[in-house]
């Protein structure tokens, strides 16, 4: 391997590992840049392309391979998996794998930002709408070697556009954290809030005895939401509406899933009689499912 200690890409601080086993082991104990890896024969390079530990170093750091006349299909099949670069040998010399190195590493950074960007829901914190289904295709796949009950709650929260419309936008934001922070403490570890829009949340029940559980979940949340949120020193309320959808009765695909239960929720007559949406958007009069006199 070239010495890359005075190349102008540099400085690089190296571990070096003599066998793919040590270098998953160097992987799993603590995080690093970048994996270069130095290929003897090119037969070997098949070899590296189905390492079992491949697909978890790609998606940390970037992943830079040096081999003998590498094959183009392999190079591509290799692309494919997420390595940002395979190298002939005769090539690489320490100008050109400082370079790699360095470039390598600063897309992965771009790409990890990204990556972020797509799987958060900046505003909350929470899982976006494209990672809650990515998560829930995961764990339906479990479901079907392993089956059991699940359950997909939707939140439709009303009182956000109002509260925007009164005390801006970022009013509007500081409400959709205090939900989110609100539906968190109300749940287990193993359950998952997401942000699927702005004035709706999904909450994944991964596990559960049994299917009225869910409806106990849907009704505690729905109640949770009644309490006021301070926000801008004042006390903000508003109004939820819930659907529910349930593995496997209502289907085994997370699209058709998530589909159901944002029907529900936005067809269902939202609970909260003293929110905004009661009162503003929808004006004064009651929902058809209040009973008694007028809050506040």
């Amino acid at each position: 391997m070239p010495q890359l200690s005075n190349t102008p890409y540099g400085p690089f601080l190296l571990h070096a590992c003599p066998s793919l086993a040590q270098a998953a082991q160097g992987l799993g104990e603590q995080p690093h840049d970048a994996l270069l890896v130095q290929l003897e024969q090119t037969t070997t390079l098949q070899a590296f392309a189905d390492w079992q530990a491949l697909s978890h170093a790609v998606l940390d750091c970037a992943v830079i391979v040096v081999a003998p006349d590498p094959a183009p299909t392999l190079s591509c099949k290799l692309v494919r998996q997420g390595v940002q670069e395979v190298l002939p040998a005769g090539c690489a010399d320490a100008h050109m794998l400082g370079r790699v190195l360095r470039l390598g590493v600063e897309r992965k950074r771009i790409e990890m930002l990204a990556r972020k960007a797509y799987a958060i829901d900046l505003s909350t914190g929470l899982p976006s709408h494209a990672q809650l289904l990515e998560h829930m295709s995961h764990l339906l796949a479990l479901r079907e070697r392993e089956p059991a009950p699940m359950a997909l709650l939707v939140l439709r929260i009303e009182g956000l556009s109002t509260l925007e419309s009164a005390l801006g936008a970022e009013a509007a934001n500081v409400l959709r954290r205090k939900v989110a922070v609100r539906l968190r403490s109300g749940l287990r570890a193993s359950d998952v809030v997401a942000s699927i829009g702005a004035d709706s949340f999904a909450v994944l029940l991964a596990w559960i005895d049994a299917p009225t559980d869910a409806v106990g979940v849907s009704a505690k949340l729905a109640q949770s939401m009644r309490q006021p949120f301070n926000v801008a020193g004042r006390d903000q309320v508003v109004a939820v509406s819930v659907g529910l959808s349930q593995y496997p009765e209502h289907g085994k695909v997370a699209d058709e899933l998530l589909r159901r239960a944002i029907g529900q929720a936005s067809s269902a007559v939202a609970l909260g009689r003293a929110g905004y949406a009661n009162r503003v958007e929808r004006g004064a009069s009651a929902a058809a499912n209040d009973e008694g006199p007028a809050e506040g």
